[in-house]
């Protein structure tokens, strides 16, 4: 159980903001002292900020992590001469880890001395692995380079070669008022964060009707309430229970956001990578048919065991944390499923995935910690409970139908994002109206799974989501035969330019568009019309809402065919650029971009230009390139109307 508390340490270190001495919290600097003519000692200082704290290389087992040197080459071209010493060092009893730590403050200074075997030598490669604590801990590389000879030795950093400096520069825009843009509101954003926040409380609520959570909540609350000293502490202990099962799963969507530290535009890339789409939907697939009782999803029964067990010795504060932790275990295989859901869904979801999850993970354990806290403050509710029984497999039938529907997004995603054409509109939908009729058959008694119990009256509940179903299936009947539309389902399936028929456009509604801006921009300046810069994706689903939702508004949709140059820029097009086009793209900060694919180009575009990687993004440019209206993303058709008569008239102007 240590071992676990260091890891949701070191994962939450990792995510807090923090300050810059916070960020930096040591100092290290290096000297090497000659000795004689074959021995030298180098010598390793760290200055620490204020109350962090290093451990010793001799810091005592099970306890953090110890500070550790790596000598390159050694015993190959030198060797060391004793053990690598330190200065100072304090020692304090842990108490969550039961043994004395031994640590530096202020300044870490290691001595080692060393020999050379090989004359030809000329310098010393040293790595240094150590955890730097404050309230947190985090685990920490260091590289050490010692020059033997005396040279100044340079670290090379990487350069472009002309033909990448050229087309980095043609990648940025002289754009004029720019400052416009920082009037920009998102405004979706925020609402977007509440609406997944309340998919995972409804995935959390789906969870508590499953067979593996249900049973437990009068049992979990019966044990608090009957082995406590009074009522009082029964309810405190049952609260801190609760919450300590949103921490879970709170602390699980922690790691996402390592990703979005690393580039603005890794996690837009991990959701739309067609590899990573085809997994969602084997996964999800194989979910489903968990949920229709062809096998149990588990993990491993050590695992419940040695947080039982743990629970049981601790006690008090620790125990409950355990027992939570337990329970997380315990009903992982209906658990799992819907929280593989909530993370398809928010990387289906538009803005920040990692934000998105944290949130939707939040929603779902405080939707599956709710009631633990609610009935044990109100035991005598427990008595309006409905008993455990056949019901709950039908739950669980409707979730594999819905994990089926999904998984199939997910397929759909890969087919757009890699140009396959095979997945086409009316395939897409054609599926659905399959899976829609089989539940539907299911519901009302037609055929039956392996998991279902002696057949028996169909309940009012079933009968009501089996006349829903067949009311989406109509629903979708209709939609495909152009009867009427799919608004509802804007952004799940394929857009409508992407069918088995022949079109005559490739954009949507037919609208004339650029996929390349210097084409667009070109043909802008002949036409003298201002540019509509769309920044969308094969793979997102905001962005086929506003083009099927917004942009068809009849106000909305005259305005895009007839008074703009509309340019559509697909920042997840894998399409390979040709040889001579790919480059290396240089950041400020001195990081170096490969870009190898057509996505990657117009991504990395909207990040230089506008320092934004979220999609959808709409921008009004004049051809000249003056910014005519705050940039805009999700929005109503009304406040998109209004939006695009501005920028007309600004441009006009």
């Amino acid at each position: 159980m240590k071992y676990l508390l260091v890891l949701l340490a070191v994962i939450f270190t990792a995510f807090t903001g923090v300050s810059q001495d916070d960020e930096n919290p040591v100092i290290w600097k290096q000297e090497i002292h000659k000795l004689n003519e074959t021995e030298y000692s180098l010598v390793f200082t760290g200055t620490l900020a204020k109350d962090w704290h290093i451990y010793s290389q001799h810091t005592a087992d099970g306890g953090s992590l110890k500070s550790e040197f790596t000598f390159v080459d050694v015993n190959k071209d030198y060797v060391l001469v004793g053990e690598t010493t330190e200065n100072k060092t304090y020692t304090e009893y842990s108490e969550i880890f039961e043994v004395e730590e031994t640590f530096f403050k202020d300044k870490a200074v290691f001595t080692q001395k060393i020999k050379i075997l090989n004359p030809s030598i000329s310098q010393i490669n040293v790595e240094l692995f150590y955890q730097i604590c404050k309230e947190v801990c985090m685990n920490k590389e260091e590289a050490f380079t010692f020059s033997l000879n005396g040279e100044t030795i340079i670290n090379t950093e990487e350069s472009l070669d002309e033909h990448s400096i050229a087309m980095s520069e043609a990648l940025k825009l002289n754009l004029k008022n720019k400052e416009i843009l920082k009037d920009s509101v998102v405004d979706a954003e925020s609402s977007s964060l509440w609406m997944i926040f309340g998919l995972g409380f409804l995935g959390g609520l789906i969870a508590l009707l499953t067979p593996c959570v249900f049973p437990m909540i009068p049992l979990t609350v019966s044990f608090f309430t009957k082995h406590s000293q009074n009522k009082s502490k029964g309810v405190a202990s049952a609260l801190l229970y609760g919450f300590f099962i949103i921490v879970i799963y709170f602390l699980l969507s922690l790691p996402f956001h390592l990703f979005d530290s690393v580039d603005s535009q890794i996690l837009n890339t991990i959701a739309t990578n067609v590899w990573l789409n085809l997994a969602f939907f084997i996964v999800f697939v194989f979910f489903a048919f968990s949920f229709f009782g062809y096998y149990e999803l588990t993990l491993p029964s050590s695992w419940a065991n040695k947080m039982d067990s743990a629970s049981t010795k601790t006690g008090g504060f620790i125990g409950i944390f355990f027992m939570a932790v337990t329970l997380a275990i315990v009903s992982f295989s209906c658990t799992g499923p819907i929280l593989g859901g909530l993370l398809g869904s928010t990387a289906l979801a538009d803005g920040d995935m990692a934000t998105n999850l944290t949130a939707g993970m939040t929603g779902f354990g405080v939707a599956l910690a709710l009631p633990f806290m609610l009935f044990a403050m109100f035991p005598a509710w427990l008595n309006s409970l409905p008993k455990s029984g056949g019901w709950m497999t039908t739950v669980k039938v409707v979730l594999g139908f819905l994990e089926l529907g999904l998984a199939l997004k997910f397929l759909s995603n890969a087919d757009l994002v890699g140009n396959w054409g095979i997945l086409k509109r009316e395939i897409f939908l054609g599926i659905w109206i399959i899976l829609s009729l089989l539940l539907t058959l299911y519901l009302f008694g037609l055929f039956r799974f392996p998991h279902d119990g002696l057949k028996q009256k169909l309940s009012k509940g079933r009968k009501i989501i089996g006349v829903l179903s067949a009311a989406f299936l109509v629903y979708l009947v209709l939609g495909t035969l152009k009867i009427t539309n799919l608004k509802l389902l804007s952004g799940f399936p394929p857009p409508e330019f992407y069918s088995v028929f022949e079109q005559e456009s490739d954009c949507p509604l037919g609208i004339d568009c650029f996929k390349d801006f210097e084409e667009g921009l070109l043909h802008a300046k002949k036409v003298n019309k201002p540019i509509l810069l769309d920044f969308t994706g094969w793979a997102c689903v905001n962005c086929r809402k506003m083009e099927e939702n917004v942009w068809s508004e009849p106000g909305v949709f005259n305005f895009l065919k007839e008074d703009y140059v509309l340019i559509s820029l697909y920042v997840d097009d894998r399409k390979e650029l040709a040889a001579e086009n790919q480059f290396k793209f240089k950041y400020n900060s001195g990081r170096i971009k490969s870009i190898e694919t057509i996505g990657e180009k117009w991504g990395t575009f909207q990040d230089v230009n506008f320092n934004i990687a979220s999609q959808p993004y709409y921008v009004l440019l004049s051809p000249d390139l003056h910014i005519l209206n705050t940039a805009i993303q999700s929005t109503d058709s009304k406040t998109y109307e209004l939006w695009l008569k501005k920028g007309l008239e600004n441009y006009n102007k």
